[in-house]
């Protein structure tokens, strides 16, 4: 297991994870009771860790305020490192094809003003 790290969250992240907390009304529903707090709490908390890349049952608070905790990184370095090295790959291949299709829409224009230029 990797020791754990310390982590901040955003002001954003801390009120989803405040407002997962908070209880739903009870509402008679045909499909059931709603889920409880420490469902929606668990929740919050797994959709945080899968974007920030910890493991999160293992969360504890660090005593440095609301938005830091520590927690096992669900990573090692070295395969986050390559995870952001491929999402940056991605990205610029997506650009890249942006810009050659945009290049290739303002060639077209630029032969069809040409071409009309000639028959004036």
């Amino acid at each position: 297991m990797y020791p754990k790290t310390l982590y901040e969250m955003t002001e954003a992240d801390l009120k989803k994870i405040i407002d997962a907390c908070n209880p739903v009304p009870m509402v008679m529903l045909q499909c059931g009771p709603p889920p409880s707090q420490q469902e929606m709490a668990n929740a919050a908390w797994k959709k945080l860790g899968e974007r920030m890349g910890f493991d999160y049952m293992t969360v504890e608070p660090t005593g440095k305020g609301d938005r830091f905790f520590t927690a096992v990184p669900s990573e090692t370095e070295q395969h986050r490192n390559e995870r952001v090295l491929r999402e940056k790959e991605e990205a610029q291949r997506v650009e890249v094809e942006r810009i050659e299709s945009e290049i290739k829409t303002l060639q077209k224009q630029l032969a069809e003003i040409l071409g009309a230029n000639t028959h004036i």
